[in-house]
């Protein structure tokens, strides 16, 4: 291909093309993690996982990127669900923030108060093929 070629193809590309949605799934039980992990990736996501909040919040210290976190409310530890979605959206306030509960309207007061926009969602939503609808909705409320 002549060099003029080369040129006008590749400025036909779209910028920052290589720039995918990182999401971070961090949860209790190894079969959550990996059915909801499998699911994201299924949309084209990258997706990290983790066991524990301590874990998580090392993730998000380092200063990797990660557009949504996706917290299971089974995590137990010194960050638990709550305490762990206060902290990333001290550290992070454009986090986007799902959790996933048994029971959907339940919510420390505590991080309700600091985490307002976090989208709670039924824990087997994001088992039963539903992450792309939460996805999008996730990344929706993160553009308004």
């Amino acid at each position: 291909m002549p060099p003029a070629d080369v040129e006008t193809a590749s400025s036909t590309l779209p910028q920052g093309g290589c720039y995918r949605i990182q999401v971070l799934v961090v949860g209790r039980h190894k079969r959550w993690r990996d059915e909801v992990a499998a699911q994201v990736r299924l949309l084209g996501y990258q997706v990290t996982t983790c066991d524990r909040g301590v874990d998580a919040m090392t993730v998000l210290a380092l200063g990797l990127p990660v557009d949504v976190m996706v917290v299971d409310s089974a995590l137990q530890g010194s960050l638990c669900c709550a305490r762990l979605a206060v902290e990333a959206r001290v550290l992070r306030p454009a986090l986007r923030i799902i959790l996933a509960s048994d029971a959907a309207g339940a919510m420390e007061p505590e991080a309700a108060a600091h985490v307002p926009d976090a989208l709670l969602v039924p824990r087997d939503q994001l088992q039963n093929g539903m992450v792309a609808t939460t996805m999008r909705e996730a990344l929706a409320s993160r553009a308004a």
